[in-house]
């Protein structure tokens, strides 16, 4: 894609709506619809980089209750013309089409190559990636099995969903507290991968969520790797002018 003259390309990602409460999501969910809101002024494309939702399963005729204003928001930005592109994260892993059929949105479960400007980005999540963190990738496998996806649908949702939802927010605090710590390029498993895919590939820009931690890291003299943060305490997201991939935050003032 060749960005029109004063036109973006938009990315964000670990919203975690639905965590820890209900009262608390709504507020961070309102912020952020204000955000989509200001940038479909000025955007060619935006990219959700996973973990919108702290959990969401679909089963066949039923997904969870609420989230109503952003994706209502959604929808009217794709409907004007804007791309939107949503990769699944570890929180929403369970997502089915509801995206691509209600909102006729794209999903990815894997990092996808693109191109803006000449300029070549590695997108995704970034869950399992790079060494380490065994656990979670065999947790992952079960969990994205089709036999227990398969079994799970056998709750109803009046126990499902809270269920999950109780495990999702007790098992992984969206405070961020413990995982939004800089570990040191040697230690940050992200830098790690993106390191090796270059390898054997050259990329300009690597973009990615999952370790709610703001970061910008030169990785070579003409690739860079940036992790978008989250908007639970940092409210940060990417934006590519095209010609330079850089971080912002966004107000919290929702008013």
């Amino acid at each position: 894609m060749q960005l029109p003259t004063g036109k973006k390309v938009y990315f964000s990602s670990d919203n975690h709506l639905g965590a820890p409460t209900k009262e608390a999501s709504k507020v961070r969910e309102a912020i952020f619809v204000k955000w989509l809101d200001e940038i479909k002024e000025d955007a060619a494309a935006i990219f959700l980089l996973g973990d919108l939702f702290d959990f969401w399963f679909e089963y066949k005729h039923a997904v969870p209750k609420g989230f109503v204003r952003v994706l209502g928001k959604l929808a009217e930005i794709k409907d004007s013309g804007i791309p939107i592109y949503f990769f699944v994260g570890n929180h929403d892993l369970w997502m089915e089409d509801y995206f691509e059929e209600e909102l006729n949105i794209p999903t990815f479960r894997k990092p996808q190559e693109f191109e803006f400007n000449q300029k070549t980005f590695l997108i995704g999540h970034g869950d399992g990636l790079g060494p380490g963190d065994y656990g979670y990738k065999r947790m992952k496998k079960v969990f994205t099995n089709p036999f227990s996806k398969w079994l799970y649908r056998w709750l109803h949702p009046d126990i499902g969903v809270p269920l999950a939802q109780y495990f999702s927010v007790k098992n992984k605090l969206i405070s961020g507290d413990d995982d939004a710590k800089f570990l040191g390029e040697d230690n940050e498993w992200l830098v790690q991968y993106c390191k090796r895919k270059l390898e054997t590939k050259h990329y300009d820009y690597f973009l990615f969520g999952h370790r709610h931690l703001p970061m910008e890291i030169k990785l070579k003299e003409n690739s860079k790797y940036i992790n978008t943060g989250d908007w639970i305490n940092f409210y940060t997201y990417a934006a590519f002018d095209g010609d330079e991939l850089y971080l912002k935050k966004h107000p919290v003032n929702a008013s």
